[in-house]
């Protein structure tokens, strides 16, 4: 099993972006996603309710957040996820006209 967790913040003020709703989505075999579960950004911008994937073969996720912003009302991020890894921790950077992501420790 590979835990997923993420943060939050807006480089536009610096701080955490709090109240931010993400979904965790699962690729299914006819290539639609299902929902695994969802959460809000805390005060801190983090997620730490996210659920735990079946990973055991390998899969491809997506975590969702609705940002509700001028330009991009929501940002999907997709990763392919190695079932030998433990962990994977996606930041979003985000600020009203643009956001990058990477991959964290």
């Amino acid at each position: 099993m590979t835990s997923i967790s993420t943060h939050v913040l807006n480089t536009s003020t610096g701080r955490p972006a709090e109240g931010i709703p993400v979904e965790l989505a699962q690729r299914d075999s006819a290539g639609g996603w299902a929902v695994l579960g969802a959460s809000k950004t805390d005060a801190d911008g983090r997620c730490k309710d996210l659920p735990v994937p079946d990973t055991a073969a390998g899969t491809v996720l997506r975590l969702t957040f609705t940002t509700e912003g001028p330009f991009f009302p929501e940002v999907s991020i997709v990763i392919d996820v190695d079932p030998a890894q433990a962990h994977y921790h996606v930041p979003l950077l985000l600020n009203p006209f643009g956001y990058s992501v990477y991959r964290g420790s």
